[in-house]
């Protein structure tokens, strides 16, 4: 499975710093990767402050690469 999305902002502030997590919940062994762009965010980002013209591109991925046994997926034909 794979997400990806852009988003703009003309503005953007942040009343307090974010907290973010991302998880894969389940059984199997995952090969998971998430990461972002920003464009005019620093990091970490200042609460408080205005943020003008913003762009984050964020990519999240991940796949199975186990059965739940912990045997290996049968290779595809």
């Amino acid at each position: 499975m794979a997400f990806e999305s852009t988003v703009h902002a003309d503005r953007l502030r942040f009343e307090e710093e974010p907290s973010t997590d991302v998880r894969f919940p389940g059984t199997g062994e995952r090969d998971s990767t998430s990461h972002s762009e920003r464009s005019r965010l620093p990091r970490p980002v200042e609460p408080g402050r205005d943020y003008d013209d913003v762009t984050v591109a964020y990519r999240l991925a991940t796949r199975v690469v186990g059965t739940p046994g912990g045997r290996p997926r049968p290779a595809r034909e």
